[in-house]
């Protein structure tokens, strides 16, 4: 039995290597951009806006409870949700857009 080994030589040099990973490092550009920056941004909005709320601000959870804020501690709010109903929920359970939207003044 005899065994043949093929070598392919490149006309290149070292360009081939970068060459073939080029494809990937734009994926992961691309990637970057489209997923993960747009996503710091928001945290970053939402944390600002946690930060913001004060008592008797309207808010809504993500579970889409409606409520006025009564109280606030380093980490909860106390939420009146009506009829001398009030629920303590975590400071990431609140709504950033709904809040917004529910807060913003009516357009006339």
């Amino acid at each position: 039995m005899t065994s043949t080994i093929l070598l392919q030589a490149t006309g290149s040099g070292g360009a081939g290597g970068i060459m073939g990973f080029l494809p990937m490092i734009l994926i992961i550009v691309v990637f970057y951009f489209f997923m993960i920056r747009p996503q710091m941004k928001k945290a970053k909005d939402h944390k600002k806006y946690i930060e913001e709320l004060k008592v008797n601000d309207r808010v809504v959870t993500s579970a889409g409870i409606h409520g006025r804020i009564v109280e606030i501690s380093e980490t909860t709010f106390l939420v009146d949700v009506g009829g001398s109903v009030k629920i303590r929920f975590d400071k990431s359970a609140i709504a950033l857009d709904a809040s917004k939207a529910l807060n913003a003044a009516p357009k006339v």
